[in-house]
């Protein structure tokens, strides 16, 4: 989808969905795999280059709920989206953060478990 807008979406979107060239709209929606490797990328190169760089998004991607979380995984500090898009885009970042600390609490559960084994 070269040189399409928002704009012009309306012609062409439900087509690509319904044939599953795109499986959401990728003007509401971070595609993970293309432009959210990018976005990765980046975040991880600003925090290389300027440690404590508080890289966000703002739009309709800031409240997506998978996007968000997606933002929240690869390190980005903040998502600006319109008003009544607040409130889902609070509760994808507290329930982002809640899954990032129990994955960490099993990790370290699992490690303390291996040195039990192994000691």
């Amino acid at each position: 989808m070269t040189n399409q807008s928002r704009d012009d979406s309306g012609s062409f979107l439900s087509a690509y969905t319904e044939n599953e060239i795109v499986k959401k709209n990728p003007f509401a929606s971070i595609g993970q795999t293309g432009v959210g490797q990018l976005v990765k990328t980046a975040c991880e190169k600003g925090n290389a280059t300027r440690p404590g760089i508080k890289p966000g998004i703002c739009g309709k991607h800031g409240g997506d709920p998978e996007s968000v979380k997606f933002c929240h995984k690869v390190g980005l500090t903040y998502v600006s989206c319109s008003p009544y898009r607040v409130p889902v885009a609070r509760l994808a970042a507290a329930q982002a953060a809640i899954e990032e600390k129990r994955a960490a609490a099993k990790k370290k559960g699992k490690r303390s478990a291996e040195c039990l084994v192994d000691g």
